[in-house]
């Protein structure tokens, strides 16, 4: 097992992941005017629910309990959503930064999986299950439809990101210009979506 796994870049995306990610989770907690441990548990599940089952399914240390600035951030983040009116966040900003949360946490699951010899297939789906799986929990516990009941490009994106993470590593093309580029692609496609109404062709069959 590599004890070096993480890169500086590596260290900021999981970051920027998991803040996002809380941040979505702690304002859909403020939307339904729950109190501030309510707000506080969502940014966690959330923040942290994708990388939580990438870590268990690859045998690393679950990266949030031997980190403890993890949770730290998760609650001053529900902190700030605390504090700030949710008019502030109309429109469509929670998907705009839900979308930035998915790319980059795409990107270091499966960088992450790759570092840890998982081959090259797993590991994308590693990228998807890190990217998913907190807005997941969010949203059933939120008791909201999933993002994956609904048609716009959502997992796409994060598979995007993370197949260009796992073969710009096969190709051997310089790491951090890989996982910038990968972040970019999925975020742009996302964004696509969001603004397009992108969708895969639905189930017709009778």
């Amino acid at each position: 097992m590599n004890t070096e796994v993480l890169t500086p870049l590596l260290d900021w995306l999981d970051l920027a992941g998991v803040a996002i990610f809380a941040l979505t989770g702690a304002l859909v907690a403020a939307k339904e005017r729950q109190t501030f441990v309510t707000l506080a548990f969502f940014a966690l599940v959330t923040g942290v629910g994708g990388g939580t089952v990438r870590d268990l399914l690859i045998g690393a240390p679950v990266f949030w309990i031997h980190d403890g600035g993890v949770a730290g951030v998760c609650l001053a983040v529900a902190l700030f959503a605390w504090f700030i009116p949710t008019r502030w966040w109309a429109g469509r900003f929670l998907s705009i930064a839900d979308g930035l949360g998915l790319a980059a946490y795409a990107v270091l699951g499966s960088a992450k999986a790759l570092q840890y010899g998982v081959p090259p297939v797993p590991a994308a789906l590693m990228g998807v299950i890190t990217g998913c799986v907190g807005g997941i929990i969010r949203d059933v516990v939120a008791g909201r439809p999933s993002i994956l009941m609904r048609p716009e490009l959502y997992v796409t994106a994060a598979a995007l990101s993370a197949s260009l993470t796992v073969l710009g590593d096969v190709a051997g093309i310089m790491r951090e210009w890989v996982w910038v580029g990968a972040t970019a692609a999925g975020y742009g496609l996302r964004l696509a979506a969001i603004r397009w109404n992108l969708a895969l062709p639905a189930y017709q069959r009778d």
